[in-house]
């Protein structure tokens, strides 16, 4: 096998490898480097072709810190090197022109992914960054002497770098090649690694659930989860019911902290609210004069007034009540149990829909280990981390995504003027 030279490696060419390999080639323009970026794939970018629904959410029209979990200050410093006016400017400089949803996440005017990921390829071939896919990096070492290099052993033989930036992703889509391999190098590299975890992820729930009655019904819902009996999280969004359970993108954001609690070994419950932003008090009090008013309105019509009305069938078989009861009939244990129901429902939940359907992963190697103005390692010189590798992780709509320009844009700017600029990099 053959051992090659490169000034930059970059490990993992999804969003934030290929990010990272623009801006080192962009900077490094006027002092040609040669820049490497390796993929275990043979079709690298996979996630970037299916994110947004094969259209690929480029970014959100606004984005802050709270967006986001994880050390919420140094995620502050970190976005603040690009806007996103800057993104959609760098967008357009590719020749990728977006647009604005009413929801406010950002795709490409063509409403294909496949622009968005042509156009961070070209780039990189127009300066002169090789892409190598199917080149499994299994391990690297830091080189002996005065200057310290990266061997980086790979199927086809290794590469001595000057600098490298890992980009290998976290967990989730293993199929794509962010299996947590990335992890390991990290680690063997002196970097700690939080425990992982699936976000972004459906949940599953206990099959004599009514769910898969409702599949494909969506409605909007008030989420609260509590572990160890304190709540920790409370969102209201669209929640989309499955065959196996609950989607959609309050089930989404909110997933990750049911399964950090479980990683945990600690006890989670999630709670629903199907009349959000009204309390359980003020159910009772709608529902009652309901009752007055229209007393021999069944209760599945009355409720149909404010849910859709397969749900309503629904929930009132959960709670054991007959939808064609007159609401002014039913007695007051039901009525009870039904507006606890309605506004306190427990989700019985078996599991997460696991690693091949996460979106995201929480948890990675610790912020605090990153120099947040280059990306650099605090423990590793000329090493850079980038991308879902680290441990912070997005809400949906395009955030995990600036996440990875934004990382991409400090570690490949500054991995490329480190040579040219020593000292003022170290300092």
């Amino acid at each position: 096998m053959s051992e090659s030279q490169a000034d930059i490696c970059v490990i993992g060419a999804g969003a934030a490898g290929l990010a990272a390999a623009v801006f080192a080639g962009e900077a490094a323009s006027s002092h040609p480097q040669t820049i490497v970026l390796l993929d275990g794939a043979k079709t690298f970018g996979t996630k970037i072709l299916v994110s947004g629904g094969g259209r690929c959410n480029v970014t959100h029209d606004e984005v802050s810190p709270t967006d986001f979990f994880g050390n919420r200050r140094i995620i502050k410093n970190v976005l603040a090197a690009l806007s996103v006016k800057d993104t959609i400017t760098w967008f357009e400089s590719m020749g990728v022109n977006l647009k604005r949803e009413e929801t406010g996440k950002l795709f490409p005017i063509t409403d294909k992914s496949r622009t968005v990921l042509n156009a961070l390829v070209d780039r990189c071939h127009r300066f002169g960054v090789t892409i190598r896919p199917n080149h499994r990096v299994h391990r690297v070492e830091r080189t002996s002497g005065i200057i310290q290099r990266f061997r980086i052993h790979h199927t086809h033989g290794t590469l001595v770098a000057n600098r490298l930036i890992l980009a290998t992703g976290g967990r989730s889509l293993p199929k794509s090649g962010s299996d947590g391999s990335g992890y390991e190098l990290a680690r063997r590299l002196g970097h700690q690694v939080t425990p992982t975890v699936p976000a972004l992820v459906p949940l599953v729930l206990d099959d004599r659930m009514f769910h898969k009655t409702l599949s494909g019904l969506s409605q909007e819902v008030e989420l609260t989860t509590v572990v160890n009996g304190k709540t920790i999280d409370q969102r209201t969004g669209s929640l989309l019911w499955t065959h196996f359970g609950i989607s959609g993108p309050v089930v989404m954001d909110t997933s990750r902290f049911w399964t950090l609690a479980k990683e945990q070994g600690e006890t989670a419950h999630l709670h629903g609210n199907f009349l959000p932003g009204l309390t359980t008090e003020q159910v009772r009090e709608w529902f009652m004069n309901q009752a007055q008013e229209h007393p021999r309105r069944s209760l599945v019509k009355t409720l149909s007034l404010r849910l859709p009305e397969r749900f309503a069938e629904a929930i009132l078989t959960s709670a054991d009540c007959d939808g064609h009861t007159a609401s002014g009939q039913l007695p007051r244990n039901n009525r009870e149990r039904l507006i606890v129901t309605l506004t306190k429902f427990l989700f019985p939940i078996k599991q997460d829909r696991g690693w091949n359907y996460a979106e995201v992963t929480a948890g990675g190697v610790p912020l605090e280990e990153i120099n947040y103005q280059t990306m650099e390692s605090k423990l590793v010189p000329g090493l850079y981390l980038v991308g879902e590798i680290l441990d912070c992780d997005g809400r949906i709509g395009g955030f995990n995504f600036q996440w990875a320009w934004a990382t991409g844009l400090l570690a490949g700017r500054t991995a490329a003027r480190s040579r040219l600029y020593p000292k003022q990099n170290e300092a």
